[in-house]
């Protein structure tokens, strides 16, 4: 019985190309199995096999609980009491071990080993196909369609391996038979309960990017760096290059001569049009590059909420927008800007309402004239906060404005803001934020004093200083210097 079980470990595992360890795995668990199904008791059996003569050995072994602990399984637990019977030095937590008749290696055993090696089998090849296929995630592939179902697309990549590419990362317009030859691109290999999936795709930007790798030696080299790439997958796409050798224009080199290089990414992809844009770390310039052939006249950045007003000359406004606002949607998802495209009349105007609406702020807070209102905005004090809370040298630095001056337009920038936190208070829309309540040695009537002086959050006390806010009622210097240093805690960290 012993040769036959060396002889069977030592065919399966030659036939198969696997270790003969985990061969000899699955035949111990498959006679661990079968003594338990001869003897009809849910038993905790371990079968050992000596891997050079063959020869086996099987231990029932009981868990050991504590004297006051519950029984779950009598068959395989065993209370410490009875269990130091066994074995004077025996612990809870340790397992009972005890050699009992192993069973002949019959025809029960021998079928439970088939189906245990077998799904050791299975288990083996699909764990190697995985590793083997990660190593090759973010690679082109080369492969033929094997089934078509109405969610997916079933792909051959040999060695019994299928590949799945959804419908949704295939191009519009694309149809497939049993047969075809498909390039694409090896996005991700993971496994679940069902088994090994190997996700390929033909739409993704980094389908794009392998593309003009092949097509573009200076990308293989490094010479040329892709920094992003967006799609609209089978339509338009967008690319920016960065070259690291001031010799080479990026874009010509993966335009190539005539066209040539572009033109075989485009046919790959089905006539999809590619925009290559050189990369800038300005994010102005960026933009100016990603909306071309469209010549921008002027950008406002809103840094706070990551956007660009950009004014494009009218006659150039469809070019810059695309069909069905493809162009600057494709332009926002590059640079990482939001793009409000407009006419240059139309973003004149919008400035021009815009510095009114501050200038006539300024006027009626402060008490200031037209010209002095002007100078504060030109010099980029356009707000009641930008003059409450900057350095005071800032303003006198103007050289319109003497220290008296500065502190009175400083107390009435204050006044203002404060009438209209008493305002918001009132009509119950300013209330103090929670990470303002959450600061320590905040208290919830500290923080609606604070709301009142349109203090509303963590950030804005962060701006404060100890004098800003010691005219608030049951406000002592320690406090106020207390809750700032709280406010300020991000700065530091």
């Amino acid at each position: 019985m012993s040769k036959e079980l060396l002889l069977v470990a030592e065919t399966v595992a030659n036939e198969k190309l696997m270790s003969q360890d985990v061969i000899f795995d699955a035949l111990e668990q498959a006679l661990a199995m079968a003594t338990k199904r001869l003897n009809n008791m849910d038993w905790d059996v371990r079968v050992s096999i000596d891997r050079k003569s063959g020869e086996y050995k099987t231990f029932r072994s009981w868990l050991v609980v504590a004297d006051d602990a519950e029984i779950v399984n009598p068959e395989a637990e065993i209370h410490l009491k009875e269990a130091l019977f066994e074995h004077k030095d025996i612990e809870v937590g340790n397992v009972l071990e005890e050699e009992m008749p192993s069973i002949e290696f019959g025809r029960i055993a021998a079928q439970t080993a088939k189906n245990v090696i077998m799904q050791k089998i299975r288990e083996a090849e699909r764990d190697k196909m995985v590793e083997e296929f990660k190593e090759r995630v973010g690679d082109l592939i080369t492969t033929t369609v094997k089934r078509v179902t109405r969610d997916n697309i079933i792909l051959d990549l040999g060695d019994n391996a299928e590949g799945i590419m959804p419908r949704t990362e295939i191009l519009p317009r694309e149809i497939y038979k049993v047969g075809d030859r498909v390039r694409c691109y090896l996005k991700e290999v993971f496994k679940d309960q069902r088994g090994a999936h190997i996700l390929l795709s033909r739409a993704c930007p980094e389908m794009l990017v392998e593309l003009l790798r092949l097509e573009v030696p200076e990308i293989a080299e490094e010479v040329i760096e892709v920094k992003r790439a967006v799609r609209d997958p089978g339509q338009r796409a967008k690319i920016a290059v960065k070259t690291n050798d001031g010799r080479i224009d990026p874009v010509g080199a993966c335009v190539g001569m005539r066209g040539s290089r572009i033109q075989a990414v485009t046919n790959e992809l089905g006539g999809e049009r590619i925009d290559v844009v050189v990369y800038d770390d300005n994010p102005v310039q960026f933009v100016i590059n990603a909306l071309a052939p469209a010549e921008v006249v002027s950008i406002v950045m809103d840094e706070e909420g990551h956007s660009m007003d950009v004014a494009i000359n009218e006659g150039q406004l469809s070019l810059a927008i695309g069909k069905g606002g493809q162009n600057v949607r494709l332009a926002s998802q590059l640079t990482g800007w939001r793009l409000n495209v407009m006419a240059e009349a139309e973003a004149e105007a919008k400035t021009e309402a815009e510095l009114n609406t501050q200038r006539e702020i300024l006027i009626s807070e402060l008490g200031i004239d037209e010209e002095a209102a002007n100078l504060l905005i030109n010099e980029g004090f356009a707000s009641l906060e930008e003059i409450a809370y900057v350095p005071v040298n800032e303003l006198i630095s103007l050289g319109a404005f003497d220290e008296e001056v500065v502190m009175e337009l400083r107390d009435r920038a204050k006044n203002a803001l404060l009438a209209r936190a008493l305002e918001g208070i009132g009509s119950g829309t300013e209330q103090p934020a929670a990470d303002l309540l959450a600061l320590d040695g905040m208290t919830q009537e500290l923080a609606e004093q604070l709301a009142r002086q349109g203090i509303t959050n963590a950030e804005l006390l962060a701006e404060q200083a100890i004098d800003d806010l010691i005219d608030i009622p049951g406000m002592t210097e320690e406090l106020a210097g207390k809750i700032i240093m709280a406010a300020r805690a991000p700065w530091f960290s």
